[in-house]
């Protein structure tokens, strides 16, 4: 508890830090110009993850699906709703923020239960496109609750400000976004049957 405790305060911190240095390079127009002058031309940000985990494919699955609540459990989301729905589709309103960065928009969900959740942004003002997919496969073949998830998160910013400001804090978002889905099952579905493995990992 202690070691948890530790590694949450610390975590924390680093958040802060890092919204600190957000706040800090979104109110001087100066900076602008100095990312200009440094050469950043590539807006996009990419983030790919392969990873063994302790709930089957369709825990993962009733999760991840969940856009509705995902207000109660995922960082930074403020609001989520959920409308236009079909039987394997449906749109969602979610709010997405911290300081000094707000964005609603509106997704584009497609479902395949239970292997694969997909949500797709192209009207938000802070982005071009917003990409998420979750895919699950079968884990290891004498634990039943075990599956592997295959997560992808891609979006292009509109500002090179912002995309130099993501390169603070992108991976760091794209593993506590994904730990919050992994806390919920746990807390849904009890403790994981096997700790969770990282296969692969790439981000750009």
């Amino acid at each position: 508890m202690i070691v948890q405790a530790a590694r949450a305060g610390q975590q924390g911190a680093n958040i802060k830090s890092l919204l600190d240095a957000i706040q800090k390079l979104s109110q001087t127009s100066s900076k602008r110009h100095l990312l200009t002058v440094a050469g950043i031309t590539s807006k996009r940000r990419m983030y790919t993850k392969k990873e063994l985990l302790g709930y089957s494919m369709h825990q993962m699955y009733e999760v991840v699906s969940d856009v509705s609540n995902y207000y109660k459990f995922v960082p930074y989301v403020t609001q989520s709703k959920v409308h236009s729905q079909k039987e394997d589709q449906f749109k969602a309103d979610l709010i997405v923020g911290f300081p000094p960065l707000k964005q609603k928009y509106t997704s584009l969900v497609t479902l395949e239960k239970p292997f694969r959740v997909q949500s797709v942004s192209k009207d938000a003002q802070l982005f071009d496109h917003l990409y998420n997919d979750w895919r699950f496969s079968p884990g290891l073949k004498d634990i039943p609750d075990s599956c592997v998830l295959d997560f992808h998160v891609s979006f292009e910013f509109k500002s090179l400000l912002y995309s130099k400001i993501s390169n603070l804090f992108f991976e760091l978002l794209c593993d506590k976004m994904e730990h919050a889905f992994i806390l919920e099952a746990k807390r849904r579905f009890g403790g994981p049957s096997i700790r969770s493995h990282v296969l692969s990992s790439v981000k750009s």
